[in-house]
């Protein structure tokens, strides 16, 4: 299957409602927050130097990532951390999250990081199958219930 070409896009007044109006699955709820909990959280939380793209195929906006880029302090200090990554209901299964991930691998690796890590809450639908497909493995440990995921970056 070839990846979409997907396209990493800043949010702005011109593209905010669009991407507040995506949504995952009903049963994907309770291991995602929305977009705008997302932007809310990031605008409350500045000193985890939160980092955000609306994702696009073509000219439609598909899905939201948002990651933790080098924060000064805290846990994660001068890590990079996916906080945030949500497909839209309507494009899941088309590849639009691994391309993401490889995009964001990518971009992490070329600012210098040798790892890119992010959790999850463990269920029933939970996403670490796409994570484990992706290269992902437990660090063993867990942050507020959430298994922490790291993947190893190599230099290239």
């Amino acid at each position: 299957m070839r990846s979409p070409d997907v396209e990493l896009r800043e949010i702005t007044d011109d593209n905010r409602d669009a991407v507040r109006a995506l949504r995952v699955r009903r049963r994907q709820k309770q291991f995602v927050a929305s977009v705008s909990r997302s932007l809310k959280e990031a605008a409350k939380k500045p000193e985890t130097n939160p980092w955000y793209r609306a994702m696009y195929v073509g000219d439609e906006p598909v899905g939201f990532v948002m990651l933790s880029w080098k924060p000064p302090a805290g846990p994660y200090q001068g890590r990079h951390f996916i906080w945030r990554l949500l497909v839209d209901k309507r494009h899941q299964r088309r590849g639009i999250g691994r391309e993401t991930l490889t995009q964001i691998a990518a971009l992490v690796r070329a600012d210098g990081a040798t790892e890119l890590l992010t959790s999850y809450d463990p269920g029933d639908g939970e996403p670490w199958p796409f994570y484990q497909k992706f290269g992902f493995e437990p660090t063993g440990e867990i942050d507020d219930g959430e298994i922490v995921l790291r993947l190893a970056l190599p230099a290239q």
